[in-house]
């Protein structure tokens, strides 16, 4: 499965803001919620009394965000220069002063479109296309701004492997590269993105094309007017990012400087994290100094976002990793190392890191055990390994982790070392650590993490020195007792909010009972999500007061996913509350929107199908999933829903051969393995079904379905002492099982006779 292409501020490609000539900025009606709400006043207002940091923001990634195509912004080569790429030839030239591009369109023949905007400048610079509708399209090909010597100064493919058309999903003119969603609201200031679901077309606005200065400090208008009363005190500003003067006092004798005082707020953070973090958006309407959990739902540390120590995998931005660190724990924010105007380290080299490490003690050989001023000298090359995106966008993880080469032996992360040393092996690599350090490494959270049981993600969350985000992906993955209602009562939002991913899974009445309070908390990604999950509870089981609060929460939810209703995921989400609520023809006109928005969505055709099966349409479910192996004829998930679609029509055979093909395409589910073999059973093939359960049991030794069907079936063809062994394994995933208990004395009295 391909890796659907995002955008990154902090590699300042393809960001921006769409904005038809037609539309231009934003009213400052549209910006006031009512009459003396503040509002922007551009960064001109602002360079008047800062020039200083104006200068320094000039030229800046941020600055460069995006611009208009112009001949001082463009960088990329315009003089009818071909690109080659999966049979298709794009050219780029100027014709009447403006930069244009003939490359292959939505029905992959070839067309002229002209270049509106700029999107970054370094290490690579995109170019914007507008559409009718009011979408803009980032091209695939993109320009290397790396000087030549690094490479660069060449056109390039984003997905260079890859033989795209147009009718692939990451073709330039879909939905993966569409500019209004996926990159806008980072790339400019005071965006608002404007669908019209019903025309599904956009009018994108913003109050300036950039990243300026109020995208990070708020709305500007309160404080301009503070500052020509000539005010004192509070300067208006609508986010203060620091709060207090800290310092960083170096302590000899560990050689780590200690913050003084400690950091008791978030601010500058949280206003960094919307656009430096993988998340989802609630809320659109100026958002600064609120929560960030209150706009924004970041993504937990699950794969394939994350390797299953916590490192970055996909582009995930900085904050993701940044807050798993001890850095963060300590006190470190963004602009302790980072000019929040340039965006520049504050110093180059291992400089920026004495800061805060005495030199004497880390910059020294004893502690890296490599030749002073080579690469395996560098801080960062150790403790903060760069993953490249976009082809030539290199990103480092802001974990600011230790090497751990174990951790790639035993959960195949990757490491810092073998990162250099690509010759040898992870367990040279470890052998080296340990030979240096003269201690074994200390117990990690990825390793929990990846075991994934209740033991192990449970003795996470108690853990004074494991990071939230951590303790919130532990939670998501448990539904243990007391662990879940200890979560879902934290005074800390994110594990509230983990915790409530896995509540789904509790019964109507405990779940109820746990999560009702939660439909009043302060921070929306919680009372929201609290919200969803209680659409699985029954009506009676709500006072008349908890139905009213519910409904205004579901409310909040239901407008979040209206505002990202230019994503099938989020119609998907309506539909399937519609489902909870019993309303299926609400449901099936979502699915339908889906499909329509887009046609390859195959998790849409799976959810309508099931639609069709609870309203007893089975055969409408059969041509939807054969439409969805249409678009993906290798998804074992489509396979197995055909499988048990074909066995309510009766059939048999072209049922069982699509359950085979599921567990075929997917043995590591577990369930898919457990139905085909209760399905060849059904039809007479048991020595065939019992082949198959008995692989899937080596695989999934504590599967109790499996497990079970075993048992049976080898009862029912008395082999007894098969049906025993099978049935003692069982006893010990449920010792409590009075009724099994009994079966296997049974079968033993079998054996005896």
């Amino acid at each position: 499965m391909r890796a659907i292409l995002s955008f990154s501020l902090l590699g300042f490609v393809l960001t921006g803001c769409d904005a038809s000539p037609a539309s231009g900025p934003a009213s400052e009606t549209e910006d006031a919620e009512i009459a003396d709400s503040p509002t922007h006043v551009g960064k001109d207002a602002c360079a008047a009394c800062h020039p200083a940091e104006f200068e320094l923001w000039r030229g800046s990634h941020h600055d460069l965000a995006m611009q208009l195509a112009d001949a001082s912004t463009v960088l990329g080569d315009f003089r009818d220069r071909a690109f080659d790429h999966a049979g298709v030839t794009t050219t780029f030239f100027e014709r009447d002063g403006k930069f244009m591009v003939r490359t292959d369109g939505p029905d992959g023949e070839l067309e002229d479109y002209e270049i509106a905007f700029t999107f970054g400048a370094d290490p690579l610079q995109q170019y914007l296309v507008p559409f009718p509708d009011g979408r803009y399209q980032v091209l695939s090909i993109a320009w290397d701004a790396r000087p030549s010597s690094q490479g660069g100064e060449r056109w390039f493919h984003l997905y260079p492997d890859e033989g795209i058309d147009h009718e692939d999903p990451l073709h330039w003119t879909k939905r993966y590269q569409n500019w209004n969603f996926m990159c806008a609201s980072c790339h400019s200031t005071g965006l608002r993105k404007n669908y019209d679901r019903e025309a599904n077309r956009y009018d994108t606005t913003w109050q300036e094309m950039n990243v300026s200065c109020e995208a990070c400090h708020g709305r500007g208008s309160r404080h301009v007017a503070w500052a020509q009363e000539g005010a004192e005190g509070d300067p208006k500003l609508e986010a203060t990012l620091r709060t207090d003067e800290a310092s960083w006092v170096m302590n000899i004798e560990t050689g780590l400087a200690e913050r003084d005082p400690p950091r008791a707020e978030h601010y500058e953070i949280e206003t960094c994290a919307p656009c430096h973090s993988r998340r989802s958006q609630l809320y659109e309407d100026d958002p600064h100094g609120q929560p960030f959990l209150d706009d924004f739902r970041p993504s937990l540390l699950t794969e394939p976002l994350y390797y299953a120590d916590g490192q970055i995998r996909d582009e995930v931005y900085v904050y993701g990793s940044f807050v798993q660190s001890k850095m963060y724990l300590k006190g470190v924010t963004c602009q302790d190392c980072h000019d929040p105007h340039t965006l520049s380290v504050r110093a180059e080299g291992n400089a920026v890191c004495a800061s805060c490490h005495l030199p004497a003690k880390f910059d020294t050989q004893s502690h890296h055990f490599h030749e002073p001023g080579t690469e395996g000298a560098s801080c960062v090359n150790c403790h903060m390994p760069e993953t490249t995106y976009m082809v030539v966008d290199p990103r480092r993880d802001h974990s600011l982790r230790v090497p751990r080469p174990d951790l790639t032996v035993s959960l195949r992360a990757p490491n810092a070392c073998n990162g250099c040393h690509e010759a040898e092996t992870p367990v040279w690599a470890a052998a080296k650590v340990a030979e240096w350090y003269g201690h074994p490494p200390t117990r990690h959270y990825g390793e929990a993490l990846h075991a994934g049981d209740t033991a192990s993600l449970a003795s996470l969350v108690n853990e004074a020195e494991v990071p939230a985000l951590v303790k919130a992906t532990a939670l998501a993955g448990l539904s243990a007792m007391p662990y879940l209602p200890q979560g879902l009562r934290s005074a800390d939002a994110l594990l509230r909010l983990g915790a409530l991913e896995a509540a789904e899974a509790l019964e109507p009445t405990t779940l109820h009972q746990l999560v009702i309070p939660l439909l009043e908390d302060d921070v929306r990604a919680v009372r929201i999500e609290a919200a969803r999950v209680l659409a699985a509870v029954p009506v009676d089981y709500f006072t008349p007061e908890q139905r009213s609060i519910w409904t205004g929460a579901l409310a909040e939810y239901r407008a979040v996913q209206n505002l990202n209703a230019d994503w099938p995921e989020a119609r998907m989400n309506l539909g399937l509350v519609h489902i909870q609520l019993g309303e299926l023809a609400d449901a099936e006109r979502e699915y339908l929107s889906v499909l329509e928005l887009d046609p390859r969505f195959v998790q849409a055709h799976v959810n309508l199908a099931d639609l069709y099966r609870m309203q007893g349409r089975d055969d409408h479910a059969e041509a939807t999933l054969r439409d969805a192996l249409g678009v993906q004829d290798d998804d074992p998930g489509v396979y197995h829903a055909l499988g048990l679609t074909l066995v309510r029509l009766e059939k048999n055979t072209e049922a069982v051969e699509a359950l085979g093909r599921a567990a075929r395409l997917a043995p590591d589910q577990a369930r898919f393995s457990y139905v085909y073999g209760v399905a060849l059973s059904s039809t007479g093939k048991v020595d065939e079904a019992l082949s198959v359960l008995q692989k899937a049991h080596e695989r999934h030794s504590g599967d109790a379905e499996i497990l079970f069907a075993l048992v049976t079936m080898n009862r029912d063809r008395g082999e007894y002492e098969e049906a025993s062994r099978y049935g003692r394994r069982l006893l010990k995933l449920r010792p409590g099982d009075a009724s099994l208990a009994r079966l296997v004395a049974e079968l033993d009295a079998a054996i005896r006779k």
